[in-house]
């Protein structure tokens, strides 16, 4: 059981939103300022992808660790630790001075990073009743998550172009402060087990080795190829540890990951929508702006600029499910929403290397985002449906942990395609061909998506419970809903 101690949900959510607004920011923003981050501190063209690379390895490795840590340790006390390194890495990554500086930073951002997010999620998830209030505070966070995304592009864009590449990593710090000066306004200090539980360090070990190996052989396929042994060494070290981890799990008395939270449809269905969705997503902002860019011809600070309309999108999208949601089962937002992305996916696979924003890329971004909007609030409602308290963060580190490795692995096989259809050429002609083929294969990904939806997510909405009516449901998940 655990100890509840008041606090204020308007806070939580406020809390928890602004947290994942930085979260999501980071993941993009950096992007942009590559070309110059490499002249300011001399990296070589190999060694600069580790900028981003070891973000999504650190995150991406460390997240189940962290959403466990949440469920032991207490939400809050991880969400401010895991803040605060953020912070002090972003600190670094400003005023780095060599190459290995800001990677070291990176790392520690991801670090950070993947402590904090499952705790403001399971912050959420643990303050909000199942049901219409849940779904309303969800679509608050979903929106402010894809507003992060898009708009990263953007202000990595304009900070690189008018303030110097520096500052794509201190403008995380005044929003960072934000989110922790909320926490003593009303961020309850409850959350602890009152029993304490034992990490399970085994688990641990072989989820943050096997995803991290997992991780770092689909990002390194942008220099090594998919051909290369060490690509497949690394693969198969990860496959490795994972079945061991599957094993270790299904014997610990405490595991990180309880796999029959895996058996409910709402948790393990939405997972693997969170995983395609987000390798869809991420896949529409790397080509379309590298279409914008290396075809069009547009400069960094006119491509931030020409992803608002898709950060609009994205926020009406969540704003429609939300209110879809509020009393109907997710499906109703998900399946539409996945076919209205995949058709906007499709019109975006027709662009022309003589288009134009207006022409090419507008009406495209408009209908792709608003339907990656009604994807986004539903399926992180439903990832979380019937979940214990006790086990919040477990299904927070789970359902970040497929968001990350969708947009990772997805990109990485959707990217390295692209690359192959184009081969050596680099005239405008042959680019655009590479990325309409990719922009096609992400609309067959929510195409999956939807059907996925239909056949996994039970029909009728689950029985809505309190945070504190749900903790007799931790071991009682099961694929229809009671």
């Amino acid at each position: 059981m655990y100890r509840n101690s008041g606090g204020k949900p308007g806070v939580v959510l406020a809390a928890a939103a602004v947290a994942q607004f930085v979260f999501a920011l980071d993941m993009s923003v950096v992007n942009v300022a590559l070309p110059a981050i490499r002249t300011a501190l001399g990296f070589t063209p190999l060694d600069l992808s580790w900028v981003v690379h070891v973000y999504a390895l650190a995150f991406g490795g460390f997240l189940l660790l962290g959403g466990r840590a949440c469920d032991l340790y207490g939400r809050r006390r991880m969400f401010v630790l895991g803040l605060t390194v953020f912070g002090l890495c972003s600190l670094a990554g400003g005023l780095a001075q060599t190459p290995w500086h800001l990677v070291a930073a990176r790392a520690g951002q991801g670090l950070g990073a993947a402590v904090a997010a499952p705790a403001a999620l399971a912050m959420l998830t643990t303050t909000f009743a199942e049901g219409p209030r849940r779904v309303r505070a969800l679509g608050v966070w979903s929106a402010v998550n894809a507003a992060g995304g898009a708009l990263g592009v953007l202000a990595g864009g304009l900070l690189t172009e008018y303030a110097g590449w520096r500052w794509v990593m201190l403008i995380n710090l005044p929003i960072v402060a934000v989110a922790l000066a909320l926490v003593p306004a009303g961020v309850p200090a409850g959350g602890s087990p009152a029993r304490r539980e034992r990490l399970d360090a085994p688990g641990a070990a072989l989820a943050t080795g096997g995803v991290g190996l997992l991780v770092l052989g689909v990002v390194r396929t942008d220099t090594l190829g998919w051909n290369s042994r060490t690509t497949w060494a690394t693969l198969g070290a990860a496959a490795v540890l994972l079945t061991a981890f599957v094993v270790v799990e299904s014997r610990a008395t405490t595991p990180l990951l309880r796999l029959g939270l895996l058996r409910s449809r709402w948790v393990g269905g939405a997972n693997v929508l969170v995983f395609l969705a987000a390798a869809g997503q991420f896949t529409a902002f790397y080509f379309v702006s590298l279409y914008m860019q290396q075809v069009l011809g547009m400069g960094a600070a006119a491509t931030g600029i020409a992803f608002l309309p898709f950060s609009l999108g994205l926020v009406a999208g969540t704003i429609v499910a939300t209110r879809l949601t509020a009393s109907r089962t997710p499906r109703v937002s998900l399946v539409p929403g996945a076919l209205l992305a995949a058709g906007g996916l499709a019109w975006f696979a027709l662009i022309s290397p003589d288009g134009s924003f207006l022409t090419d890329v507008l009406g495209p971004s408009l209908v792709t985002s608003l339907g990656a909007g009604l994807v986004l609030a539903p399926v992180a409602a439903a990832a979380t449906t019937g979940v214990a308290p006790s086990e919040a963060g477990m299904a927070s580190g789970l359902m970040n942990s497929s968001r990350q490795l969708g947009g990772s692995i997805g990109l990485a096989i959707l990217a390295t395609t692209a690359a192959h259809h184009t081969g050596m050429a680099t005239d405008p002609a042959a680019l655009n061909a590479g990325y309409a083929l990719g922009l096609a294969l992400a609309a067959a990904v929510f195409v999956l998506a939807a059907v996925v939806a239909i056949a996994v997510l039970p029909r009728r909405r689950a029985a809505t419970r309190s945070p504190q009516s749900t903790a007799t449901a931790g071991n009682q998940l099961e694929g229809t809903p009671s």
